[in-house]
C-alpha cells in the first residue's frame, strides 16, 4: 500500500501534467532546478506575496518575521505554523507581504520595501485572479497579455537583484458554483491567466502549485460553500487544502 506521503505527491505531481497539457509529461513537471537545492538551511528567508487570499486579513502593524498576526487568517498561516512546528532548528524567517485586491502591476510599485529589501530566499507568489476578476467589475483595463507580461518583468526584476532565489508560483483559480463566480463571464477567458501562469513556471523552472485542480477535486467531496463560499476566497478548509498543496511543492525542493 502506497504511503499517505507518496499518495499526496502523486496526486499533485498529477495535477500539475495533467492541468498544463502543453509540451511532455518529462518537461512540464517544474522541479528540475529547485529539487535539489537545499532550501531549509539556516536562516532561510521565506516571502508570501500576492492578493487578499494571501493577506487574509493580516495585522500589518505586525511585520516582523513569523509574527503570527502578521500572518492572516488563511493558507500563509497555516503554513507558517507548520514550517516553525517541523523545522525548529532552521532559523526560518517568514514574511507575508500580501495586500486585498493587488495586481501584478501592484506588487511592481511597492517590490522594492515588501520584496528585493526582505532578501527572500524562497518567494512564494499567487497573484492573477484580481488582474481578471478586476476587469469585470472596476473598470481595469488589463488582459491576460498585460498580465503575462507585468509577471515576466516581475520576474526578470528580482532575478536581477536575487540571482539565487527559488520560486514558487500558485496557479489563480476560481472555484465554480462560488457566489462570485459568473460561470459565463469567467470561462474560459479566466483560464487564459492560469495558463500564463503555468508557461511562465515552465520559463523559470519555478516550482508550480496547482490550487485549480485542487479545488476541481475538492468539489467531488464537498460543495463550493465549505471550501470556498465566493469562489474566490477559501474557507478555513480550503485554506487548509492550500497549505497542503503548497507544502508538498515545497518538500520536493529539498
Amino acid at each position: 500500500m502506497k504511503s499517505n506521503k507518496n499518495t499526496r505527491r502523486g496526486f499533485i505531481k498529477k495535477a500539475v501534467l495533467g492541468a498544463i497539457g502543453m509540451a511532455g509529461a518529462t518537461s512540464v513537471y517544474p522541479y528540475s532546478v529547485v529539487k535539489s537545492s537545499k532550501t531549509k538551511g539556516k536562516g532561510k528567508v521565506i516571502l508570501f506575496q500576492g492578493d487578499s487570499i494571501t493577506d487574509a486579513g493580516r495585522n500589518r502593524g505586525n511585520y516582523y518575521a513569523n509574527h503570527s498576526w502578521g500572518m492572516g487568517n488563511g493558507y500563509v498561516n497555516l503554513i507558517v505554523s507548520e514550517l516553525l512546528g517541523k523545522y525548529p532548528d532552521t532559523d526560518l524567517k517568514c514574511y507575508n507581504r500580501g495586500i486585498s485586491g493587488n495586481k501584478v502591476y501592484q506588487l511592481a510599485n511597492r517590490w522594492e520595501e515588501d520584496c528585493l529589501q526582505l532578501k527572500p530566499d524562497i518567494l512564494s507568489i499567487l497573484i492573477g485572479v484580481n488582474d481578471f476578476w478586476h476587469t469585470l467589475t472596476n473598470g481595469y483595463k488589463g488582459t491576460a497579455v498585460s498580465f503575462r507580461n507585468d509577471l515576466i518583468q516581475l520576474i526578470d526584476r528580482t532575478r536581477a537583484d536575487l540571482p539565487d532565489i527559488k520560486l514558487l508560483l500558485g496557479e489563480p483559480f476560481a472555484v465554480k458554483g462560488g457566489s462570485a463566480i459568473n460561470n459565463s463571464e469567467w470561462f474560459p477567458a479566466f483560464i487564459e491567466y492560469q495558463k500564463a501562469v503555468k508557461e511562465i513556471a515552465l520559463k523559470y523552472n519555478a516550482a508550480f502549485v496547482p490550487y485549480q485542480q485542487v479545488f476541481d477535486e475538492a468539489l467531488k467531496k464537498a460543495d463550493v460553500e465549505y471550501w470556498c463560499p465566493d469562489g474566490v476566497h477559501p474557507s478555513s478548509a480550503g485554506s487548509y487544502l492550500m497549505k497542503q498543496a503548497w507544502m508538498e511543492v515545497f518538500e520536493e525542493m529539498r
